[in-house]
């Protein structure tokens, strides 16, 4: 049996159903009903080796909060699920990634104590369907429900499609780094004994 998650997650806002590999190949089926974001979400599975199935029933005639802050929770549920006592794991993971001219650093530690800092600014409302301040929104989500560390940063960039993509692949790279295990590392890698 591998490191998997299997959520499901239904309230009066959304109905999602997530399941999660974290030992996959890239491989993803992304429902969500808009459009730019299941292209982020194919793009994180896909550069970060997980498999990753995704479907989503969200009040998008509200507008899209909901299923991208909800679809947040449940995927940062599975990252914690999946990556279970954490025993062997290398636990920090970083990358900065260029994506065309903007430049972006992910850096993450599943250390069990969530805190969340995102420094990127955007100059366009919306990218497709994806209003870019959910961006943050669906990001704050993932590292508190998966009770994770995450640094998000923004060094440069003009082009709002660029820099977020940049971000969802940076997250992914980062994310397969900290899930990686080590041998050396005989029980969880921490002083105090537990993560």
């Amino acid at each position: 049996m591998g490191r998997t998650a299997e959520i499901a997650r239904v309230t009066n806002e959304t109905d999602i159903r997530l399941k999660l590999n974290l030992d996959g190949t890239g491989k993803a089926a992304v429902r969500t009903g808009i459009g730019f974001f299941d292209h982020m979400l194919n793009s994180f599975a896909r550069h970060g080796l997980f498999d990753l199935e995704v479907e989503v029933k969200g009040d998008l005639e509200v507008d899209t909060h909901h299923t991208i802050e909800d679809t947040g929770i449940v995927l940062g549920a599975a990252i914690k699920e999946a990556v279970g006592d954490k025993k062997s794991l290398k636990r920090y993971g970083n990358m900065i990634l260029p994506m065309d001219e903007s430049l972006i650093l992910c850096a993450i530690d599943l250390s069990g104590r969530p805190y969340f800092v995102f420094d990127a600014a955007f100059t366009a409302e919306r990218v497709g369907q994806l209003e870019t301040e959910m961006v943050k929104e669906f990001f704050y989500a993932v590292s508190y429900a998966a009770e994770m560390n995450l640094h998000i940063r923004k060094l440069s960039g003009e082009n709002n499609h660029h820099i977020i993509e940049g971000i969802f692949k940076a997250f992914a790279k980062a994310l397969d780094e900290a899930t990686q295990t080590d041998p050396r590392i005989m029980d969880v890698l921490s002083t105090k004994g537990t993560l």
